[in-house]
């Protein structure tokens, strides 16, 4: 068994590390193991956003089928006319996915014709931070219109542990169905994209886990088909938690880095200096920077599922409460420090034009959801500042979405007193920016990573 699921080139590497993992792959073959393995099945992807639409084209460059629903005709349409709306796709990238068959549809009863379903649905918080799986659960009721033997069904989407159990296993009931005994299977596998890195899709390993036993077995051969490498846990509700996992650590991490800067400020020392210094440790340190804050549709969300899920469990969870208020609060902590940096230099907040550089979440994307750098400007237009914003990725349309001036490289920067650099996109001509603007606060450290050196720009 292990040797055949190597089968299919060097790209492919089964990582099978704990005794479970080497007991299930000792199971014989059988029928739809062979199928995932040898024959060109079709994947079917639910949401066709910044998870689900590279999945569904990485999964046609391995030479499987795709079909992709959405319920958006706007999004499919343009799909269907070769434009991508997410900058980890490009247009040609979706042409020669539409040349090879991939099919974009607003149909779900195209589903029926997919051997894996894969669902790729937001799963935002609600009001009050509350878990918001209103998508998931439409999802659900999706698959249960159109399972049918022969399909597994996976969940990307984040959320917390069980999941997959709570609102998947039923659907598949009650379509009338028992898992694995009529050949439909059932396994989460965390959605991992870092938009705008060089690292894609089809190159970032896989954890998968199944609600049973045989269902994350299935399910670890099928995405061993599309990703070079594939980490078989114990069942659904372990890859759910090895998500939220993954970003509660880095969200702990963020806050913890982010209060040792303020505290560093107090103390007169350059944070920086000392990430730096203390990243030259070649063991037991990993380097996290402050900022505006987090932002994006994982970081600032992924931990409150589990906090919510623990709270059901009478469980307190201490350090990621206490990360989520430091996080919370650092836009407001670097709206301070912007306006103390104008006060002592005898300009007053109201009235003034500030440069905002970057409001998408972080550098390099188009994508300004949950975003840090927003809320710094959004808190400084409340004291009355006059703000405008240079992001030549995220565009002019969107800037003005959110109520603020958008300013082009070309124009003049006469009349700003101040630029706060919040997205450090690359490409921007930040010497321009401090030989120009009388004071630029840096909350990205963008300056000394460049070796950029000038009086009147000043660091988080």
């Amino acid at each position: 068994m292990f040797e055949a699921l190597l089968r299919h080139g060097q790209r492919s590497r089964y990582y099978a590390t704990t005794p479970f993992q080497l007991e299930v792959l000792n199971i014989p073959p059988m029928g739809r193991d062979q199928f995932f393995q040898d024959e060109r099945w079709t994947g079917g992807v639910v949401g066709l956003g910044y998870v689900g639409l590279p999945l569904l084209l990485t999964a046609a460059k391995q030479g499987l089928g795709g079909i992709g629903f959405d319920v958006s005709d706007e999004r499919v349409d343009a799909l269907n006319a070769g434009k991508s709306h997410i900058d980890d796709v490009s247009d040609e990238e979706l042409e020669k996915a539409l040349a090879d068959g991939v099919e974009f549809t607003t149909d779900p009863t195209r589903l029926t014709d997919a051997d894996v379903i894969f669902i790729c649905v937001p799963s935002p918080l609600g009001r009050n931070r509350q878990p918001d799986l209103s998508y998931v659960e439409a999802a659900a009721d999706t698959v249960a219109q159109v399972v049918r033997p022969g399909q597994l069904i996976s969940l990307e989407s984040t959320s917390y542990p069980g999941t997959t159990e709570d609102f998947f296993l039923p659907a598949i009931e009650r379509a009338g169905y028992k898992l694995d005994d009529d050949d439909v299977y059932l396994a989460f596998s965390p959605e991992r994209v870092s938009p705008g890195d060089d690292l894609k899709t089809g190159e970032i390993p896989k954890v998968v886990g199944g609600v049973t036993a045989e269902s994350g077995r299935i399910a670890a051969i099928a995405y061993q088909r599309i990703v070079p490498a594939v980490h078989l846990v114990s069942s659904a509700r372990a890859a759910e938690m090895t998500k939220l996992m993954e970003n509660t650590y880095r969200a702990v991490n963020i806050g913890l880095v982010n209060e040792v800067a303020q505290l560093a400020h107090e103390l007169d020392i350059d944070i920086w200096e000392v990430i730096d210094a203390a990243a030259t440790k070649p063991f037991g340190f990993q380097a996290f920077y402050p900022g505006p804050g987090v932002g994006g549709h994982c970081i600032p969300l992924d931990p409150q599922y589990l906090s919510w899920r623990a709270r059901e469990a009478n469980f307190a969870t201490r350090f990621i409460d206490t990360a989520e208020q430091v996080n919370i609060q650092m836009p407001l902590y670097n709206v301070a420090r912007i306006s103390d940096l104008l006060n002592e230099r005898g300009f007053p907040v109201f009235g003034t034009h500030v440069l905002g550089v970057g409001i998408s979440y972080k550098a390099n994307v188009a994508d300004d959801r949950e975003s840090a750098s927003l809320e710094v400007l959004r808190g400084l237009a409340k004291r009355g500042a006059e703000i405008s914003v240079l992001d030549p990725l995220v565009g002019d349309d969107r800037i003005r979405s959110h109520g603020f001036a958008p300013f082009n490289e070309s124009d003049s920067l006469v009349g700003f007193t101040l630029a706060a650099v919040l997205t450090d996109h690359a490409g921007v001509d930040y010497e321009r920016i401090a030989r120009e603007v009388p004071v630029v606060y840096d909350a990205r450290g963008v300056y000394r990573r460049l070796g950029l050196s000038f009086d009147n720009v000043v660091s988080l």
